[in-house]
């Protein structure tokens, strides 16, 4: 009989359950349990005890198998498919607890399932994804704190990300683009990719066509591409947005809004896409979906992504400590480890 697997070294990963009311629940009981994670983590559940003991009853699954941080932030359950403030406000209260049990030390990563913009609002909390989350609960100012989605095809960094369109054509400015080019040349360097290759894409189509279509392209992008260029960073745009991404040949591409860089990372599959914030110590994904509140409750909801992201990331740890050279849950800084590309997009969720 071959001896029992030493799970006491894996890495341990914190996962926030997301919206209580969507499938966030359901699909982190069964991402925690799923073989695939367990070979690469500890998992550790975060949120109500309550909420993740009804998710478990619908599908079935054992209790005793999880590890749970009971964050007790709701009075009563709310009900599966609603959207409510109660609901919002644990939302943030789970990724909140997760993100200080990084800075503390007792977690080495957070893979946060999704939330629900609308129930946060209603919950009366300022909320613009969880990039910014992370960047006001590290002390990071929230403008140089980016959304990287990964697929199977593309690294996607998200200039701007959760408002509306005029708002966020306001929000591009030289400032934010240089930033954004910073964070994803840091991020990448720091997993092993010598000398990224990045562009950036326009704001308008065909990158404005010479002003043809509108000036912010040459008035702000491409400023801000010769800036970032003389800071050392290899970057060239604006590019048309749909010729660049379809063309590939890029290590990530700078979305200069949030449909720009969503819609190539959605198309790629749910179960294959995740993303990650970068530009503050704490290593913190998310899956790639909604909370879908739809089919919340019925045990139907696809795991996949979840299962993904949880994995890449204990797999990305595992390496940074036989490597030895990043310290997991840093409170600021960038990992300088170098390992084989734990950013690589990814084709399955195994092990």
């Amino acid at each position: 009989m071959a001896a029992a697997r030493d799970t006491t070294t894996l890495p341990r990963i914190a996962v926030p359950t997301g919206d209580p009311s969507g499938i966030g629940p359901e699909i982190a009981v069964m991402a925690a349990l799923d073989p695939a994670v367990l070979v690469q983590c500890r998992p550790l559940l975060v949120g109500d005890r309550a909420v993740i003991e009804r998710a478990a009853k619908t599908l079935g699954r054992n209790i005793a198998r999880l590890s749970i941080e009971d964050t007790a932030a709701l009075e009563a359950l709310p009900e599966p498919g609603t959207v409510s403030a109660d609901a919002g406000a644990a939302t943030i209260a789970y990724a909140r607890a997760a993100i200080a049990l990084a800075r503390s030390g007792s977690v080495e990563a957070v893979v946060a399932c999704p939330h629900n913009e609308t129930a946060v609002a209603k919950a009366g909390i300022a909320f613009d994804g969880y990039p910014g989350l992370l960047a006001r609960e590290t002390g990071h100012d929230p403008d140089a704190v980016f959304l990287m989605l990964v697929s199977p095809s593309h690294r996607i960094v998200h200039v701007t990300l959760h408002m509306g369109l005029r708002a966020a054509l306001d929000a591009i400015t030289e400032a934010r683009i240089i930033a954004a080019a910073g964070a994803a040349d840091a991020a990448l360097k720091a997993v092993g990719i010598a000398r990224p290759r990045i562009a950036a894409c326009g704001i308008n189509p065909h990158a404005g066509e010479g002003g043809m279509f509108g000036s912010e392209d040459e008035t702000i992008v491409r400023p801000a591409v010769a800036a970032a260029r003389a800071e050392g960073i290899e970057i060239e745009g604006p590019l048309g947005a749909d010729v660049a991404l379809a063309a590939g040949g890029h290590d990530a591409y700078l979305a200069m809004y949030h449909d720009q860089g969503h819609i190539p990372v959605k198309l790629a599959g749910r179960g294959n896409s995740f993303g990650v914030s970068i530009g503050t110590g704490v290593l913190f994904a998310t899956v790639a979906h909604g909370s879908a509140h739809d089919i919340a409750g019925r045990g139907s909801a696809d795991p996949a992504g979840l299962i993904t992201a949880i994995t890449h990331m204990g797999r990305l740890l595992r390496q940074a400590a036989a490597d030895t050279t990043i310290t997991p849950g840093a409170t600021s800084g960038t990992s300088s480890a170098k390992l084989s590309n734990p950013c690589k997009p990814l084709t399955t969720s195994s092990a």
